[in-house]
């Protein structure tokens, strides 16, 4: 089977246990390292053309990654294209499945099964009240209906704008640092906020740094993702 995929967390959960199958994936496809397959652009701007030309039986993509128009080119273009949906963990679950199993073919993996005990276990610690940065210049926030937000308040820590019209709205950095928060969280991706980049615009607030894959890739990284954000939140889950 030939696979394209257009998403990260797609791209690294398919290639975990059967690299072979992808012939092309985005510039923006890291894990795993050394991936041996065409590079086909960003998932924003791929470039369609090369994608029909690799005859994938299959394109992976997803409705927030990709956008419509490209996502319709491909399926004009007689490819069929199974675009997923990832808003919630429960969600990411299932459409890892659906992908894996019914899309691609292969057996149900073992760390789909390591990720949902994972998760299951987690007891979350003191509740606390966050803004969740993902780029500035201009800032912009994570907000309802979110992957992320999600995993946060599976650890005790509800998200500030999750009840924003926006899923990701741009907000002044005047009004973030007066929402009432008592932490801000900084994933390293999309932007990539440091311990020198991201914590002085907070004078008031502790800052937790969060690798982003954690909080936002779906795929094997969500074994480990408890353990890993919540010892950058300094819980114990």
């Amino acid at each position: 089977m030939r696979v394209v995929s257009l998403v990260p967390s797609l791209t690294e959960a398919v290639a975990v246990g059967a690299p072979g199958l992808l012939v092309g994936v985005t510039d923006w496809c890291t894990h795993p390292a050394g991936l041996d397959a065409e590079r086909i652009g960003g998932t924003k701007n791929p470039d369609v053309e090369r994608v029909v030309a690799l005859a994938p039986d299959l394109v992976v993509a997803n409705e927030e990654e990709n956008r419509a128009a490209d996502l319709a080119a491909l399926t004009a273009a007689g490819l069929d294209v199974m675009v997923t949906e990832v808003r919630s963990l429960p969600q990411a679950f299932a459409e890892l499945e659906r992908v894996l199993v019914d899309g691609c073919g292969l057996a149900r993996p073992g760390w789909l099964d390591a990720a949902e005990r994972a998760w299951a276990a987690v007891r979350p610690g003191p509740q606390r009240r966050a803004v969740v940065p993902i780029w500035r210049r201009p800032w912009m926030v994570v907000g309802r209906d979110t992957f992320a937000g999600d995993l946060l308040a599976r650890l005790g820590v509800h998200n500030v704008y999750a009840g924003h019209a926006e899923r990701y709205p741009r907000i002044g950095i005047d009004e973030l640092n007066a929402a009432g928060a008592d932490l801000v969280v900084l994933p390293d991706e999309p932007y990539r906020f440091t311990a020198a980049d991201g914590p002085e615009a907070f004078p008031e607030l502790p800052a937790a740094l969060v690798d982003g894959r954690q909080l936002t890739w779906y795929g094997p990284s969500l074994a480990d993702a408890p353990a890993v954000i919540g010892a950058a939140l300094g819980i114990d889950v």
